[in-house]
């Protein structure tokens, strides 16, 4: 009696089988799944555990511009970005509210639009001579100094007659963690020049730049002829890189990479309490297509240099173009301005 060897497999057993490889396929989704969450939920914790919180960070509603609920602004985001030389207690009663020696020496707008296909960073000149409420004229950075946070905000909205949603205060120290999660940064410096302090020396063109040499790089002045004008471009030149970095696939895809960065950067960054860790991650999921090109950097026009009554030497504001930037934030279309000024 001869043996087939090919004998069909009974419908029951094939049947059999087949319900175990989906069990072991929907058991490997799964784990996954509560990998990828237990993952997300482990940053979302680091973050809202290390960041520290702005108490008070804006001022009375009563003197705000009022957020736009309809059309496409009301989608879009604006982030007010301050640097700090480090936390101590003159930046404590800043953050606090209060009049403190504290000043906020770096400055930027961070304006997301509805579309979410670029990322729009304003650098606003810190000798910007300017109204402050309850003050008078004086330097955008004495704000700070005067009133602490909200008064900068208030100050800003006032100039801009547009809302800040949210607050973040970066300590410089947190480009050098930054820079060095990264494993360095590739920057293409514009010019040849060499610290005041520290006897940092740079070569026009790209290099690959540490932690230490990042720092070096985005707090200097004195080495050149404009000062603040060219470190503020310095910083933009920077920021992109930096976040050409942090917005690559090699970043992006890569949990350790991921991990390091959130751990090294939040315990350098101070945040108003609505800008959580559930904020942020809607705000990324939102701007998943986003790369470091998409982000445009600009400085606010200014009208050159000048000395105030008092005999300050000051950065003399352009009206005219403040209205316009106001206009275009109000109504979402940054991006449109920035091309019809040659900006950006």
């Amino acid at each position: 009696m001869s043996i087939n060897a090919e004998q069909p497999v009974p419908a029951r057993r094939r049947h059999h089988t087949r319900g175990k490889i989906l069990l072991v396929v929907l058991a490997l989704f799964l784990a996954a799944a509560l990998g990828s969450l237990a993952f997300v939920a482990n940053l979302a914790h680091t973050y809202d555990q290390q960041t520290q919180k702005i108490p008070h960070a804006f001022p009375d509603e009563t003197v705000r511009p009022v957020k736009v609920t309809q059309g496409p602004a009301a989608e879009a985001v604006n982030i007010l970005l301050l640097g700090s030389d480090s936390r101590g207690d003159s930046l404590d009663l800043a953050e606090g509210g209060a009049a403190s020696n504290q000043r906020s020496d770096t400055m930027m707008w961070l304006h997301v639009p509805a579309d979410r296909k670029h990322l729009y960073l304003m650098s606003i000149m810190r000798d910007t001579w300017v109204d402050i409420p309850g003050v008078g004229q004086a330097k955008i950075n004495a704000a700070m100094a005067y009133g602490g946070v909200p008064l900068v905000v208030q100050t800003l909205e006032g100039l801009f007659k547009s809302r800040i949603d949210h607050v973040a205060i970066v300590d410089f120290e947190g480009f050098k963690a930054i820079t060095d999660s990264l494993g360095g940064v590739q920057v293409n410096v514009p010019l040849d020049f060499t610290t005041l302090h520290g006897n940092y020396t740079f070569k026009a063109g790209p290099q690959k730049l540490n932690g230490d040499q990042a720092l070096a790089f985005v707090r200097e002045r004195y080495a050149f002829i404009d000062g603040d004008y060219q470190r503020v471009k310095d910083q933009q030149i920077f920021l992109r890189a930096m976040l050409n970095g942090v917005l690559s696939a090699s970043t992006l895809t890569n949990p350790l990479k991921l991990t390091d960065l959130v751990n090294k950067i939040s315990p350098y960054v101070s945040v108003d309490a609505g800008l959580d860790s559930g904020t942020i991650g809607a705000l990324a999921l939102s701007l998943n297509g986003i790369r470091g090109s998409d982000v445009i950097t600009f400085t606010l026009p200014t009208l050159g240099t000048g000395t105030s009554v008092d005999g300050q030497s000051i950065v003399n504001r352009d009206d005219s173009a403040i209205a316009a930037i106001g206009q275009a934030l109000s109504n979402d279309t940054l991006g449109t301005y920035l091309q019809s000024a040659g900006l950006g």
